[in-house]
């Protein structure tokens, strides 16, 4: 059992993580604005763009209620961070990469000074600039892996690029293991009611390259990540393994992006994203695939 602070987890994808967590059998404080549904943990209401709510929430009690024998705070093994504005066009450009950058440099620094050395955090593919990006614009290879430039234009992938610079910095002050995960289009089972038209209608989905990844595989990948010690600072492509589209893969890129050179081998419907480092030093398995969920 470890001791984990988890925050975001009230949120989409966060929901997932103390869910996949609670069933490992970790304690977990939930740190968000409101409340979390699962009441096998209890979330502290916090706003991390303050520096003082950030260091209050990090390192705290994270027993589940103020009932109990103790209310000792105990050493915390890890902090997964996936507090954030989660794209653009929600909130002004300003606030989005004034809101995921200051909350992460916040937690982090929190962390830090209380003797945490494990953090997980929220990336994304919008660091890799295609999704967000004015108009198309092509990466420089197929399949996308993490070595690939990190060029975005707009404030939320910007705001992922600082916050993986972030963890790289606070990796270089103290050591320990920061993992950033970049995360794909992300599904939970509601959303693949849409699928019928997003799997067979290519323009839809172009920026995100056809790629996409169940939000119980994300879990499962922060699992992993808490669970995988030694590997330092390290970003960590989370992806399906295969496309969301019934076209093959090389069909729709050769249509959409045509100028692409493809560098590896890619599977008839593989997804030109690679997800082979996450395989490789985490064990990753995909669980769940689009084809295989009620669709609407």
């Amino acid at each position: 059992m470890k001791r984990i602070v988890v925050t975001g987890g009230s949120g989409k994808i966060g929901a997932w993580i103390l869910k996949e967590l609670l069933d490992a059998g970790h304690e977990v404080l939930n740190v968000d604005l409101k409340p979390a549904a699962d009441p096998r943990c209890r979330t502290l209401i916090a706003d991390l763009t303050e520096a003082g709510q950030a260091f209050g929430a990090i390192g705290v009690y994270t027993g589940i209620d103020e009932l109990q024998s103790s209310l000792r705070a105990e050493p915390v093994d890890v902090l997964v961070h996936f507090a954030a504005i989660p794209r653009v066009q929600l909130v002004p450009d300003a606030e989005v990469f004034r809101i995921n950058t200051t909350s992460t440099y916040n937690v982090m620094e929190a962390a830090v000074r209380a003797g945490i050395h494990k953090v997980v955090f929220a990336s994304s593919e919008a660091t890799y600039g295609v999704v967000f990006a004015d108009e198309q614009l092509d990466p420089e290879y197929f399949p996308v892996d993490e070595e690939h430039p990190t060029v975005p234009m707009d404030a939320y992938g910007l705001s992922k690029v600082v916050n993986e610079r972030t963890a790289a910095a606070f990796h270089a002050r103290v050591g320990g293991d920061f993992y950033g995960l970049r995360i794909g289009d992300v599904m939970a089972p509601p959303d693949y009611a849409k699928f019928p038209l997003w799997s067979t209608d290519p323009a839809i989905r172009k920026r995100e390259m056809w790629a996409y990844v169940d939000v119980r595989d994300v879990a499962q990948m922060v699992r992993l990540c808490v669970d995988t010690d030694g590997l330092g600072f390290q970003v960590f492509n989370t992806f399906a393994g295969e496309s969301a589209h019934v076209l093959p893969t090389r069909e729709l890129a050769g249509k959409f992006y045509s100028k692409v050179p493809v560098r590896e081998e890619i599977a008839e419907h593989g997804s030109l994203v690679s997800n082979r480092k996450a395989q490789r030093l985490l064990g990753f398995e995909q669980r769940y695939r689009w084809a295989e969920q009620p669709q609407g």
